[in-house]
């Protein structure tokens, strides 16, 4: 059986934590910033994990990760 292919743009956005989450930085910080309001941008800092239904998609994007 041939391998997998991995989802390339899911591979250089989405990280596998130990506990199987997956783990992304927010969108929306390279540009076009000072229009937002400062509590949007230190909302945007940082990393968050997925909900479940995301996750799920995600391994199958990612059936190595």
């Amino acid at each position: 059986m041939p391998k997998m292919k991995s989802h390339s743009g899911a591979k250089k956005r989405f990280r596998a934590n130990a506990a199987g989450q997956f783990k992304h930085e927010h969108p929306g910080q390279r540009h076009l910033m000072a229009p937002l309001g400062g509590k949007r941008r230190r909302c945007l800092r940082g990393s968050s994990t997925l909900n479940n239904t995301d996750a799920r998609t995600m391994r199958r994007f990612l059936p190595y990760a």
